[in-house]
């Protein structure tokens, strides 16, 4: 039964005595666990993290409640019922001294059904009609239940006046890849432009409650943004539903740490990871891992809050510390470099480009490759031989992509610095993507941020293969580059002679 006559009769004696909605929350066994005492136009559910959801459809728990004037189930009982993914709710008219109906709703695979409720002669089994009805749920989910991956919902807000809605779905295809990078299932998309951004939630009020019982009925764990939301923004939208909250620039930082092999590597991820978490970090749900060991903890009067800063600051100065020696070491492989008298040449372009393919077919190497968004994060460097006994010193670098977020830039500071003393930039595009000439303008403006937008460098037209010929020339000759295939070292001619141009000719002119 949803509830027996007995306690239905009790709590309708004590709300109509206090003029004040009851209400109880049931658990599947029959367990009140809640006892909640309202005013007379509704009650507040608490926090149920104690009952999470987990894979579930339906978190196992019911509502029952009073109402004062026999009304209807109230569109906030019905969200309620959608977004805490409740078995059912159900209102107690309490002047009904008979309790010969109870007005009830419950979800459904499609919505949420209407159901009346005779408490004297119920028509079926509550636990067994819940049970069959959490099943058919399931079965209707796109992913298999043993996946152990995080199921994503993506949403973009754009401002109708900023941002063209070619742009608007282009970003929305770029932050799809970026998941999918990070081994995240995208289960759907939701995409609204606004006149103004709701500065407390980014969406509407209405669009965020409709797009939490999307995710809740869907069974997503995480909403990932595409624009970059404030600390507050977080933990507004986190407040309101039991899934993990991340931007663009958190899941892109999320992809570095994942891809950082090198020692080098993992210091930039992690510094900018921390700079990152520290405005964010706020005293509710904060457990940071345990960042320092020893002597130096809590000191007397801190707050656990104030700990997780303090231990983030320090560890911050320390990698920071660990930063800059390695940047000295650098600048002394590269003094022996400049007195060895062998040019260098970075390979540049956006993620997913194909710059460590192209490295590995020109210098008959190994360094990693995957056809995922910043697959090579760790600088690698290869010795590339020419005629007349010359050669060059090539470098793969990390792929570039737009609005990079600003802590990640600065924590790969020294590394991006090795374009300064690069003899030639290999600007690789794959042009086969169809966004590649925003792809292009992307890595231009980070070149303008660095102050190396006039350096020397070689336009790549890579992927040639995947576009009709005469198309790759017509593109060649438009933006001034050389058309070519990564896997095919024998399309690399126009591409090596116009390298040995760059270099060679150019020095024997200032000679």
């Amino acid at each position: 039964m949803i509830i027996t006559p007995e306690m239905a009769r009790h709590i309708a004696a004590i709300s109509k005595a206090l003029n004040r909605q009851v209400g109880l929350l049931i658990s599947r066994s029959g367990k009140v666990s809640h006892v909640m005492l309202g005013d007379a136009k509704g009650i507040l559910i608490p926090s149920l993290e104690d009952y999470p959801l987990g894979k579930k459809a339906l978190r196992g728990m019911r509502l029952v409640h009073t109402h004062l004037k026999g009304e209807p189930l109230s569109n906030d009982d019905l969200t309620d019922l959608s977004l805490l993914r409740l078995d059912m709710i159900a209102a107690i008219d309490v002047d009904d001294e008979a309790f010969s109906a109870v007005e009830a709703a419950h979800i459904t695979p499609t919505g949420i059904e209407p159901l009346s409720l005779d408490l004297h002669h119920p028509s079926f089994d509550l636990r067994e009609f819940v049970g069959a009805l959490e099943e058919e749920m399931l079965r209707r989910r796109v992913y298999e239940q043993e996946d152990p991956r995080e199921r994503a919902i993506l949403v973009s807000v754009s401002t109708v006046s900023r941002d063209s809605r070619y742009d608007f779905e282009d970003s929305m295809d770029e932050l799809r890849e970026l998941a999918e990078s990070c081994d995240v299932l995208v289960l759907d998309t939701v995409m609204q432009r606004v006149k103004k951004k709701n500065p407390r939630f980014v969406l509407g009020e209405g669009k965020l409650r409709e797009l939490l019982i999307n995710a809740m009925g869907q069974g997503a764990t995480l909403l990932i943004f595409d624009q970059d939301l404030s600390p507050s923004q977080v933990r507004s939208i986190a407040e309101r539903v039991e899934l993990k909250v991340l931007d663009r620039s958190q899941l892109i930082l999320d992809i570095f740490a994942r891809r950082a092999h090198s020692r080098e590597g993992r210091v930039q991820v992690e510094l900018a990871q921390l700079k990152y978490r520290l405005p964010r970090l706020t005293g509710r749900g904060t457990a940071m891992s345990r960042l320092m060991g020893g002597i130096g903890g809590r000191g007397p009067g801190e707050s656990k809050l104030e700990v997780d800063r303090r231990r983030v600051r320090d560890r911050i100065t320390l990698l920071a510390k660990q930063l800059r020696a390695q940047a000295q070491a650098r600048i002394q492989r590269k003094q022996k470099r400049v007195s060895r008298g062998v040019p260098i040449v970075s390979i540049i372009g956006y993620t997913n480009a194909g710059k460590s393919t192209l490295l590995n077919t020109l210098t008959k190497s190994d360094t990693f490759v995957e056809q995922k968004m910043f697959a090579t994060l760790d600088t690698a460097s290869r010795r590339l031989r020419f005629p007349r006994e010359r050669e060059v010193i090539i470098t793969d670098t990390v792929g570039f992509i737009r609005d990079l977020p600003k802590d990640l830039i600065a924590a790969f500071k020294s590394t991006l610095e090795e374009l300064e003393d690069a003899d030639l930039l290999l600007h690789v595009v794959d042009i086969s993507n169809p966004r590649f000439e925003q792809q292009m303008a992307s890595v231009e403006a980070i070149l303008a941020d660095l102050g190396i937008e006039d350096k020397q460098r070689v336009l790549v037209l890579n992927k040639a293969d995947k576009i009709p010929r005469q198309e790759a020339a017509s593109l060649a000759r438009r933006f001034n580059g050389v058309a070519a295939s990564a896997l095919d070292s024998g399309t690399f001619t126009l591409m090596l002679d116009a390298i040995e141009e760059g270099i060679w000719h150019e020095n024997e002119l200032r000679a």
